[in-house]
Parts: structure tokens; sequence; C-alpha cells
């Protein structure tokens, strides 16, 4: 019996039918989502609704057959719709329509401020979820608009990525950024605040900033604090990205002063070792430089701290080397013991200051102690 059963149900499974594969495009032959994602939409048109299905709904809008909606919009122009699709697709739209005031068979609702077409093609939206893309690039502005009153966010989030991906231009972008603000748009007002920022100068000789000035005074004083806080912000960086070249720059300088005194290098180097045998290419970049500055400093007259500019340069040297070194008394860099058992008779001034340099050295380059200041 159990066998019986198990055969059943078995049988029962072949006989379940493959489930159908997902919708078509009739224009590219591709499944629905696929036209979406990459754009395979027939050209001048935007939608990923099979083409007899779409073009069901917009004869049905364009026809009016049985429509019970009269939208009124500006110039005495009227948009006939359906209340059934219309307040299902729009909540703001159902609300309208349940307060409306019906004459016969007719509900009128009104939708002004907005040009008629772009009204039209808003509620046609409605229908097929479906525009033109002509009408969406003339129209843009007033579908976002429409579609944030009216709460469509699929239209809303179309209109955005339309202006994010080449409908935003620095002619627009003032009027863009007030829109968004208004519209409740946080990704297009932040890139309509960067793109502002990144092209100042000419935005803010466009017609739109003009009228900005006039009408929001204090979003243009906002703008004006933001471009002042990035300009800061972008001093502080270079000024950082100096900084932090300079301690590089000073970090190379120690290792090649030891590499000079311990291992000797070109034509200079300590006199036990016979560092002219080995002439292979050296690896520190501040070495050539720092070979003429020991040589200038062996045989300036003037060598006495505050005496020569160079010889200055090279008492800083030996004295930063001596706070960076692990053992001052088998170190072969010239004078390392005696700045170090000077410490103790120097100012806290001094002290702090010499303490923040050799800690920023290190922490630009990641490290505790550097690795040829370690005893061998």
């Amino acid at each position: 019996m159990a066998n019986m059963d198990g055969k059943s149900l078995l049988s029962r499974k072949k006989s379940i039918p493959i489930p159908p594969p997902p919708p078509q495009s009739a224009a590219t032959g591709y499944p629905c989502e696929y036209v979406v994602m990459n754009n395979l939409a027939p050209r001048g048109r935007s939608s990923c609704v099979p083409t007899a299905t779409r073009d069901l709904w917009e004869r049905l809008f364009n026809e009016g057959y049985k429509a019970d909606v009269r939208i009124n919009t500006d110039n005495g122009g009227i948009v006939y719709a359906h209340s059934n699709i219309i307040a299902v697709a729009s909540p703001v739209l159902g609300g309208m329509l349940k307060q409306a005031n019906r004459s016969n068979r007719w509900r009128s609702i009104s939708t002004f401020g907005v040009p008629h077409d772009a009204v039209r093609v808003f509620i046609r939206f409605l229908y097929s979820s479906c525009y033109e893309n002509e009408e969406m690039k003339e129209f843009v502005l007033h579908l976002l608009v429409l579609s944030h009153v009216y709460a469509v966010p699929h239209l809303k989030r179309e209109c955005e990525l339309k202006l994010e991906l080449g409908l935003l231009t620095i002619d627009n972008v003032v009027d863009v950024f007030q829109l968004a603000l208004l519209c409740d748009a946080p990704r297009l007002s932040l890139i309509c605040h960067r793109k502002i920022l990144k092209n100042f100068k000419t935005v803010s000789e466009s017609e739109g900033w003009k009228a900005m000035k006039q009408s929001h005074p204090i979003l243009e004083k906002e703008l004006l604090e933001s471009m002042i806080e990035e300009e800061n912000s972008k001093k502080e960086r270079i000024r950082k990205m100096n900084e932090k070249e300079v301690y590089l720059q000073l970090y190379d300088a120690m290792e090649a002063l030891v590499h000079i005194c311990r291992d000797g290098c070109r034509t200079i180097g300590p006199h036990d070792k016979d560092f002219k045998a080995n002439q292979q290419p050296c690896r520190y970049t501040s070495c050539k430089g720092l070979e003429l500055l020991v040589r200038h400093f062996a045989g300036c007259k003037l060598r006495a701290p505050g005496g020569c500019a160079h010889c200055k340069r090279m008492w800083q040297l030996l004295e930063l080397h001596s706070r960076l070194c692990a053992d001052p008394n088998s170190c072969r860099v010239p004078l390392c013991r005696n700045f170090r058992q000077r410490l103790a008779k120097q100012s806290k001034k001094d002290e702090i200051r010499w303490t923040i340099l050799v800690e920023k050295i290190l922490k630009t380059r990641g490290i505790g102690i550097a690795p040829c200041f370690r005893p061998l």
C-alpha cells in the first residue's frame, strides 16, 4: 500500500504542468524585468509593460470610455479619467474624489498651477505606467511635483532617476534643488547641492540663482555658507596633505642619515667601512641632498646654531634623530648621545614641541618606532 501511494504521488508530480515563462516584452522579446534593468525599451518610450496591454490601457485613457471624472487644469483644459483607476493609483486623488461634487455621472476635481499637457502625462502614467521620453524631458519637474503631491512614489523615483542620469543641468540645478527640498527627495537634493558647489561660479550667474535670490534669500545664504565651508575644508585637506608630505620627507631624511653614518653611501660614510666598493643605486631619495648638507656642516666655519641656515637645519636633523633613536650609546650618528643628555635641560615648551613632531612623523608612517633606529 505504501509503495502504491509512493507511485501515485510520483505520478501526480509528473503530471503537474511546468510553470509558464515570465512575461515577455513584445518590443524586445526579453522579460519585462530585463527591459527595465537594461534600458531595452523601444526608442522614445520607457515601459516594461507588453505592447498589447499598454495599448489597451492607453486606449481606455485616450478614448475615455465610461469615464466619470473631469480633471480641470489651467486655461480651461479638461482631462477625463476613471475614478476607480486613479483612486487606486493615487490615495490622494482617491480622497479628493470622495469629497468631489457630482453632476450626473461626473465628478470634478482641479489641478492648477501645472501645464495641461503635464497633467495629462501624469494621469496617463496612472493607467499604464508609461511615458514618452520626450514628454518626460519636457515635464520632468512638473511630474516630480505631481508625483509628490498625489503620492505616486514609482513615478517620483523615475523622475529623480531621469534627473540624476542626464536631465539635471547647470541651468536648472537651482530649480531642481528647491523642488527636491520641497518634495522630500533627499538624494536628489544632495546631488544638486554637490553640483552647485562644484560649479558655483557658473551657477551663481544663472537665471535660476537670481530668481532664488529674490524668492528664497535664506536658501541663498545657506548655499553661500556651504560654499565657504567647502572651500575651508578643501584648504584644510590641502594643508594636511602638505603637512603629511613634510613628515614623510623628515622620516626619509632620518633613514638616510642613519644609512650614511652606519653603512656609507656614494662618496661619504664611516671611516672604518669600504663603502666605495658597493656603488649600487641608493634607495633613499633624501640621501643625495643630505650628503651635501653633511659635507657643508663638516667644513662650515659658522656651524654654531644660528650662525648658518644650512647648519641650523643640520642641527635640527641631528636633534630629531636623537629623539627617534632607540640606542644612543651605540649609535653611529654624530652627537646622538650628546643630544639625548641635553633633553633634561630643555624647556617644557621645547620638549612638548619636539614630542609632538616625533609623534606625527611616526603616526604618518603608521609605526611605533622606525626600524632603522632599533639597536642592531
